[in-house]
């Protein structure tokens, strides 16, 4: 899978799906394999552009799950899926072996929430395969992550980290049109430093990566909106239309058929907005002095091209 966004402009969904028995949000649901295939199809009938599989959780206090556990849970989801369905899968995981066998299993993308620093392997399993990568930011370890994180200045030490994980993962042979980067939303964060990184997410676009954004159904929005998981669509959906305008390449999300409904409203909308101030450029009254001017007129020719 290539950084991009899609042909419309907007940033593309993708649709979580936790294979796990203790994800904070749906740990236990798609725990069975044929459960968790079955979700992969629906999410990608509901318009998820991507599948990003996970078998370990990284919820606040979350343990390491051992790796041949780590496999057994997604890799069968993975071959399965790549023949169920017509979307890039995406493997969520730390380890260069699950990593590994996921991309020989199907997966074009590796999402890694350590950006590279869990698995010393990981960089040459990527660096030696056509996968992209996204690397992301997290204070800590997810056993530990949430314990009183502190930064100088949490957009200016996020957007150091990455700059320095791109290097890394450049100077090991991934190339940059391979590769995302994830400011790490609620991964060693508070809640004022979440706010901070959703009003600075033009800062890290600036760095010249795909940005991917993961917001959903995060304690931050909880405990803004005093909501609980189940509760947590209307903030999830706030934070994807800001990051549609601040121009991200991708959102990670549970609730796949709601995110890709409000982006195509915004699409159109977005589109609707620039028709008619076309429409009030052609209709000003021309100043003092000046000749008013006809809208310029297509040539026959430019007509039937566009045909």
């Amino acid at each position: 899978m290539r950084p991009r966004v899609n042909g419309h402009g907007s940033p593309l969904v993708m649709g979580i799906l936790n294979v796990t028995p203790d994800s904070f949000s749906d740990g236990g649901r798609f725990f069975d394999p044929a459960a968790a295939v079955e979700q992969g199809i629906r999410l990608a009938q509901e318009g998820a552009d991507a599948l990003d599989i996970g078998g370990e959780s990284t919820r606040p206090g979350s343990a390491p799950v051992p790796l041949e556990e780590e496999m057994r849970r997604v890799i069968p989801v993975i071959r399965r899926l790549t023949r169920a369905v017509r979307i890039p899968l995406s493997i969520d995981t730390s380890k260069a072996e699950v990593a590994r066998q996921a991309i020989e299993a199907g997966a074009s993308l590796v999402n890694d929430v350590t950006a590279l620093r869990g698995d010393p392997d990981m960089a040459r399993v990527l660096a030696a395969s056509n996968a992209s990568v996204i690397l992301m930011h997290m204070q800590g370890a997810p056993r530990t992550m949430q314990r009183a994180p502190r930064y100088r200045n949490v957009i200016a030490d996020v957007r150091a980290f990455l700059r320095d994980a791109v290097r890394r993962a450049e100077s090991a042979g991934i190339p940059h049109g391979r590769i995302f980067i994830d400011p790490g939303l609620g991964f060693g964060k508070t809640v004022e430093h979440n706010v901070e990184l959703l009003r600075g997410l033009d800062r890290f676009t600036a760095l010249g990566y795909p940005v991917v954004l993961g917001p959903s159904r995060k304690s931050f929005i909880g405990a803004l909106l005093n909501a609980e998981v189940e509760d947590r669509l209307f903030g999830t959906l706030g934070c994807v239309a800001h990051a549609a305008y601040c121009g991200i390449a991708m959102v990670r999300v549970h609730d796949v058929k709601p995110t890709a409904d409000l982006l195509r409203m915004l699409e159109v909308v977005a589109q609707r907005a620039v028709a008619v101030e076309r429409r009030r450029h052609f209709l000003r009254p021309a100043s003092r002095g000046a000749r008013s001017q006809d809208p310029p007129r297509e040539s026959s020719h430019a007509t039937r091209r566009q045909h």
